[in-house]
């Protein structure tokens, strides 16, 4: 048995002033016109995992508006263990809660129960620009094996700021700043380490028989890869830091690269079409390492995906859906992109009027 969501509930959560939907583990077409709320269904999907959800919005920025009462996502969830009720919700200034199962429970909780990945956009562009978005994108990859990645992140960003905060204000306390080098190396040492594996195990699930392009990734990274070495190094690099103002060694700076294999051809120079492919054959490669790894594929949030596919590409990537047996869910402006997944889906149409979005089931 696939993990998949059986319902779904949101209350005043973006355009949805509340919206409900039951869903069977097959694949979620959600058609409609741009600006509906089609997004707004995977953003609050994504939310049933660790983080800020497929947009890194704030609680504050979910809330629908005018009201801003807050917001709240109820889901039912069927595991291969049984079934689970999961719920996140923010109040009105406060911070995001989750609960499992009528208990409370911290967002890494969320990670162990279920695998998520997500395709938007605004990704399109992600071997383009700047390394930050990919350094997301690995470390979501890298969450989705190893939930407790956001904890080692965590724990090194808060040492690198206050490390920083030192550098710029001057300070010279040797002691200060060997304490949180330590904590630095030693979150940085897992976080490299765990960059390194999901890289390893996606490049063994990758298919050379797809449609889609094989891309060989690797981790481009100056900073040692062992604890003690890069304790070291942060200390070498004191004057040089001070200079700057910032810390300029570690995994904060490290960068992920793709090549389209069968080419040699960097990921930044391909078309934008074969971008978005390379894309789509990683997010294929991650499913089927989780189904080996965690004995379950994750849920797929597949916005707009359809763009810059040719109609032969499109259908490989439901059938691919299909045959991972993943619950995948994919918006678009009209159902007609879809029509190869024929009865193997759901199909809903969104629709908005006065600010307020709708969802209405509809047969294949």
């Amino acid at each position: 048995m696939s993990i998949h969501l059986c319902h779904l509930t949101l209350s005043h959560f973006r355009s949805h002033l509340r919206t409900r939907v039951e869903l069977d583990g097959r694949p979620v077409v959600l058609s409609g016109l741009n600006g509906a709320g089609k997004t707004n269904i995977l953003e609050a999907v994504s939310l049933l995992s660790p983080g800020r959800g497929m947009r890194r919005a704030s609680p504050e920025e979910i809330a629908r508006r005018p009201q801003s009462v807050g917001w709240k996502i109820r889901a039912k969830l069927t595991t291969p263990e049984g079934q689970h009720q999961v719920e996140t919700w923010a109040e009105p200034g406060s911070t995001r809660q989750v609960r499992i199962d009528e208990k409370a429970a911290p967002q890494i909780a969320l990670g162990e129960l279920v695998a998520m990945l997500w395709l938007t956009p605004a990704m399109d562009r992600l071997w383009v620009e700047g390394t930050e978005g990919r350094r997301r994108f690995l470390d979501r990859t890298v969450l989705s094996f190893r939930p407790d990645h956001a904890v080692q992140s965590l724990g090194y960003e808060k040492a690198m700021r206050e490390r920083n905060r030192l550098l710029r204000e001057g300070v010279t306390d040797n002691g200060w700043f060997a304490a949180l080098e330590a904590q630095m190396a030693q979150a940085g040492a897992r976080i490299t380490e765990n960059r390194l594996a999901a890289l390893n195990i996606i490049g063994t699930h990758s298919d050379p028989n797809s449609p889609f392009p094989e891309a060989d990734l690797t981790l481009d990274c100056t900073a040692p890869a062992d604890e003690d070495a890069l304790a070291t190094a942060l200390a070498e690099g004191r004057r040089r830091d001070m200079a700057a103002g910032r810390s300029l060694i570690g995994p904060h700076r490290a960068d992920l690269r793709a090549i389209w294999a069968a080419k040699g051809m960097e990921a930044a120079q391909c078309s934008t079409g074969e971008q978005k492919a390379l894309l789509i054959s990683i997010i294929l490669a991650n499913a089927r390492a989780l189904a080996t790894v965690r004995g379950s594929a994750p849920i797929l949030l597949l916005d707009e995906v359809a763009a810059h596919l040719d109609a032969g590409r499109r259908a490989a990537l439901y059938d691919a859906i299909c045959n991972l047996g993943v619950q995948a869910f994919l918006t678009g402006t009209g159902p007609e992109l879809f029509g190869d997944f024929g009865h193997r889906a759901q199909y809903f149409t969104v629709t908005e009027a006065g600010g307020l979005s709708k969802l209405e089931a509809e047969a294949p």
